[in-house]
């Protein structure tokens, strides 16, 4: 495994362990995308370039250049120069001129994989051994490479240049020993002598041959994020998108092109996911030849970055991921990857404090005496961590007021936070505490105070959402205090947990501080702003556990798993909402991610009522906790929590760290949902089934287990029955079929 370059035939070897990738040198110069898919180990592999058929390379026919640049299936395109599909880079003189040619140049293979400045990145080892060093944008390539890691992984750098703009393109291909991913990112280096304008930087590109395909994206809306969905590729452009300055609810930044007979366990999947948190273009294309050209990166509309001579811009990480396995391989290869080489808290491998949340509890009515009376009932149950939600601060008894006023409300909490937190503290739990520190409400004194750190549009009347504002986080003097006044709670009390929410999108994207010409730049330097803000909180709280959160998932992405080990998941907590919504997330992402609480019934978004035994099933598969006033359920609930709190030390260990294996689902066959963890030593697997909806005159289901070992011996616990690996996952599991609908149930198996 590993990268190497085949000097006579010109081609670049990038090996993993079951993929392999080409990429080769025509004419001497243009970079192209030759193979990408099962381990072929020959070299002999150029003529896939296709050079050897009409137009020709340039220099063998110079007259049909155009017809080259719009059908050569370029690593890195560009646009104005006759590529006339999709491009990854786009720019703009001082003079207003637009075009770009890139050029082979150079290449090197350097041991490790060097950071992005600024930027969340995948990494060989630990954390500090690829940070990049504090520093200007103008050496922010030399701090990056200063701090190369050790093995663990190759990285290619192919150098480009433009010689007529003197531009320099870095194009990085990154591999892993024990990984399948590739990761892809791009730096460009102004080394002319006048700035140029970047008006479009996508990170990634990736050319191949229909075959009959479809892609695959999450889609939704708030409350009901993240649901799959499989489409025929058409000629011309398709895909997905954001432009509200995260990620969203609405789309997500992954895409997919698959085989129409793909599922679970056959068919070839290309997959690639944004390691970002704000607005992206997923985007494959059909051309008039049935090419696809798939490509992601940053969304280019509204985004212009001057880039002044020396200066350097580098695009987001994007992961690509090939399974010849169907969807399930390459679910289980993201898993692993997040797992070992983007998630750095030090909670990733710890059983997570079991927490109940006040949110749905009280909402905005709460008191210091109210909080100690769930916490203290909560922890005769087994729960272990109190978290206070919105409304604790300035004069905050309603959502449309207080944002940025980051003082305790003493009204509410008499004798001040310190006092509450030792209180919980002196039950045995430990506390937690939310922040929505990218905004202000236009009642508070922050916004009285300076009404210009507001991203705004001069002359225009604002656009509120949800009752407040955007703070200008491309500001530095915005990112210090807003993070100071985060950072100044912290220190005050004891604090183990923060919920970090964000609740509107961004819309009036404007800075009066910011010159014409660098406006274009604000929504990326939105979100550099907020990296930087929770790299600094992680800093000097290292032992915090951070939870990301956006109006529920709406900023459920790889970018902020780098700086949280689990994001709230939607704010939709009904356990049939939460079927779709959680196995989009579990596709790409490991189920210790997915922020998931039991919550009362009738469920306060759908009114659906749920057995309670069926929402700790569905919240199990997640980081698992509660949303409710334990103080006002019944005597049975209560008890069932007790049952769910062992359920959860007993199986977590198993959940944060298994194969996770999809084996039913309800959007499919519209009865019932399930799924599995097994233990990567095969000792033991974890099956939950949850009954939807209820059939007629039916047997049993067949459920054909997966991930054990075929000759070894495993007892079912539920019900005593032991047989061979081999006979549950192909003879499979007769589950008897319930009377009545969202009813839940578990299968342990355990390795005798």
């Amino acid at each position: 495994m590993g990268i190497i370059f085949h000097e006579e035939e010109q081609l670049f070897q990038l090996e993993t362990l079951n993929t392999e990738y080409w990429i080769g040198i025509a004419d001497e110069m243009y970079l192209g995308h030759i193979y990408y898919g099962k381990k072929i180990g020959d070299a002999r592999c150029a003529y896939l370039l296709k050079t050897g058929e009409r137009p020709f390379v340039p220099s063998k026919n110079r007259k049909e250049k155009a017809s080259f640049t719009d059908s050569f299936p370029y690593e890195y395109p560009t646009w104005g120069t006759g590529d006339f599909r999709e491009s990854c880079l786009n720019v703009r003189t001082a003079k207003g001129y637009r075009g770009c040619e890139l050029f082979y140049e150079s290449h090197a293979i350097i041991e490790g994989k060097p950071g992005l400045f600024g930027l969340p990145a995948t990494f060989c080892q630990a954390e500090e051994q690829i940070k990049a060093k504090e520093g200007t944008e103008q050496n922010i390539a030399d701090k990056a490479k200063s701090d190369l890691p050790g093995a663990g992984g190759q990285t290619l750098e192919i150098t480009c240049r433009d010689p007529f703009l003197n531009l320099k393109v870095i194009l990085r291909y990154s591999v892993f020993d024990d990984s399948d991913a590739i990761i892809r990112s791009a730096e460009i280096v102004n080394e002319g002598a006048k700035p140029v304008y970047l008006e479009k930087v996508l990170s990634a590109c990736l050319t191949m041959d229909d075959e009959n395909y479809d892609y695959l994206t999450l889609n939704g809306s708030w409350a009901r994020e993240r649901h799959i969905e499989k489409t025929p590729i058409s000629h011309g452009k398709q895909g997905v998108f954001s432009e509200r300055g995260i990620s969203s609810h609405q789309e997500h930044p992954f895409l997919a092109v698959l085989d129409r007979n793909a599922d679970q366990e056959q068919g070839r999947v290309y997959a690639m996911h944004f390691v970002y948190s704000g607005n992206f273009l997923a985007q494959v294309e059909k051309d008039p030849f049935d090419s696809l050209r798939m490509v992601m990166g940053i969304h280019p509309e509204g985004f212009c970055w001057e880039l002044e001579p020396g200066m350097h811009f580098t695009a987001p990480e994007v992961v690509c991921m090939y399974s010849s396995e169907g969807l399930g391989k390459m679910t289980r290869n993201f898993h692993d990857l997040y797992r070992s080489h983007l998630i750095r808290s030090p909670y990733l491998h710890k059983k997570r404090p079991l927490l109940i949340n006040n949110w749905e509890a009280t909402y905005f009515d709460f008191d210091t005496d109210k909080l100690l009376a769930i916490a203290r009932e909560a922890k005769k149950h087994g729960i272990e961590m109190l978290v206070m939600d919105d409304g604790w601060f300035g004069q905050r008894n309603h959502e449309y007021c207080s944002l940025g006023d980051w003082t305790v409300n003493q009204s509410k909490l008499k004798g001040g936070l310190e006092y509450l937190v030792e209180q919980v503290k002196a039950e045995g739990m430990k506390f937690g505490l939310w922040f929505e520190p990218e905004m202000v409400s236009p009642d508070s004194d922050l916004y009285r105070l300076h009404p210009e750190w507001a991203m705004q549009l001069p002359g225009r009347p604002a656009t509120q959402g949800r009752g407040q504002y955007v703070l200008d986080l491309s500001q530095q003097e915005v990112i210090d205090y807003v993070y100071e006044s985060v950072a100044k709670i912290l220190r005050s009390a004891d604090i183990s947990y923060v919920k970090w929410d964000m609740n509107r999108p961004l819309t009036d994207v404007g800075s009066l501080y910011t010159e014409g010409k660098k406006q274009g730049e604000l929504f990326h330097r939105f979100v550099l702003g907020l990296y930087q803000m929770q790299e600094r909180l992680l800093k000097e709280f290292p032992n915090l556990l951070l939870e990301n959160c956006a109006s529920g998932g709406g900023r459920f992405d790889p970018g902020m798993l780098y700086y949280s080990p689990q994001i709230w998941c939607s704010d939709d907590t009904d356990a049939i909402e939460r079927l779709e919504i959680q196995e989009g997330t579990a596709l790409l992402y490991p189920l210790s991610t997915m922020g998931a609480h039991v919550s009362d019934c009738p469920n306060h978004i759908v009114g659906r009522s749920t057995p309670f035994t069926t929402r700790g099933h569905v919240a199990l598969s997640g980081t698992f906790g509660y949303e409710l006033d334990i103080t006002k359920i019944s005597k049975e609930d209560k008890e069932e929590i007790e049952e769910q709190t062992a359920l959860y030390h007993k199986y977590q260990p198993l959940v944060r760290e298994g194969d996770y294996y999809r084996l039913a689902s309800w959007r499919e066959n519209h009865h019932f949902d399930c799924w599995e963890v097994a233990a990567k030593d095969k000792s033991e697997a974890l099956v939950t089934l949850v009954q939807v909806i209820a059939e007629a005159a039916f047997r049993s289901r067949k459920i054909r287990i997966k991930g054990l070992d075929a000759e070894a011996d495993y007892l079912l616990e539920e019900t005593g029955q032991v047989a061979k690996g081999s006979l549950w996952m192909e003879g499979g599991l007769l589950v008897p079929r319930d009377n009545g609908d969202f009813i839940s149930h578990l299968y342990h198996f355990v390795r005798q």
